[in-house]
């Protein structure tokens, strides 16, 4: 028997151990990243958020690829923004790029050729240009206004050749870049909305009001009004519900089918009584201009399918259902 032949390792946990390397070494230039951030950061910021055209990304293979999610990014977080390939840049789409717009260039080592004409058009137009990149002393970085320059941080590459960590630090600066400018702004869930209309999202996004049904919907009684009424009422709008209002028009209660189910106890002779008697007191609610997201919350927390849409007086204005939710692809 050879006692010197090492046993086989599962090529499984090789590549565990592999991906939790890269993962690691990726952290760790990211933790880099952020401690090592200054003025030059907020400069950038200042420098963005002041822009009155569009922030213009550039940067070249695998930069352009980062680029271009940081682009769509500041787009859609309220910062007008498109990416020129620096290659079309010189042979024509420099016209994209005029005086009120800002540049973002990306580039790791700061001598990619391809961005030199547009560096030159930032230069001559006196476009600003802020820098991603990761020498200090490159070409790019001393021509920029404003150079965020990244930690020396080791590839994840075995071969120290394919950009994998400086890639990840670009891309994540860039968030950093586009939460920094959203917060600025004041940029709220509304906002968010009109860029995101479309998937589960723009759904979440949704108001109350865009989704209830009207006043002319509202299945309504008194407290006074008998039971025997208040079943034919609740049961012809369909929502399994009834809202209970005072004589000022207030939400005080409301009548659910576990409602109905308690008073048919043994004793409780449900069609000789009120419905003040049966109701819940004090039911929840919700104002129309609350997002659907968190109607869904409410009746999730609540265990309940329907909520009543009230006003700043707790007037019934509307009223929303789980299907509602459900069609509009928000649950």
């Amino acid at each position: 028997m050879d006692h010197g032949t090492p046993p086989l390792r599962s090529p499984d946990i090789e590549s565990l151990e592999t991906a939790r390397r890269v993962l690691r070494l990726e952290a760790s230039a990211l933790e880099a990243l952020a401690a090592g951030l200054d003025h030059r950061f907020e400069e950038a910021v200042r420098l963005l958020a002041t822009t009155t055209g569009r922030v213009v990304v550039s940067g070249m293979g695998k930069s352009g690829h980062v680029g271009r999610k940081i682009a769509a990014t500041f787009a859609s977080t309220g910062t007008p923004a498109q990416f020129v390939h620096p290659g079309e840049a010189s042979h024509g789409d420099l016209g994209m790029i005029i005086r009120g717009d800002a540049v973002l260039a990306l580039s790791n080592s700061g001598e990619t050729a391809e961005l030199g004409d547009l560096v030159a058009h930032a230069r001559r137009f006196g476009i600003p240009l802020i820098a991603i990149v990761g020498r200090p002393a490159s070409t790019l970085a001393r021509h920029a206004d404003v150079a965020l320059v990244l930690p020396a941080a080791q590839e994840a590459c075995p071969l120290g050749l394919a950009p994998t960590t400086s890639t990840t630090m670009q891309l994540a600066l860039g968030d950093a870049l586009a939460v920094a400018l959203l917060e600025r702004r004041g940029f709220g869930p509304e906002d968010f909305r009109v860029f995101h209309p479309g998937g589960k999202l723009g759904a979440r996004l949704s108001r109350v009001a865009d989704l209830m049904h009207g006043p002319e919907e509202l299945p309504l009684a008194t407290p006074e009004t008998p039971m025997a009424d208040a079943l034919v009422a609740m049961t012809a709008r369909r929502f399994g519900c009834l809202g209970i209002t005072d004589e000022a028009g207030h939400l005080i209660g409301i009548i659910t089918d576990g409602d109905l189910r308690r008073a048919l106890q043994p004793g409780g002779a449900l069609l000789t009584r009120l419905a003040g008697e049966v109701m819940t007191r004090q039911p929840r609610s919700i104002p129309a201009d609350a997002l659907a997201a968190e109607a869904l919350r409410l009746m999730n927390e609540g265990g309940i399918t329907t909520l009543f849409v009230v006003d700043a007086e707790r007037r019934p204005a509307g009223i929303l259902h789980i299907h509602d939710l459900l069609r509009a692809g928000v649950a």
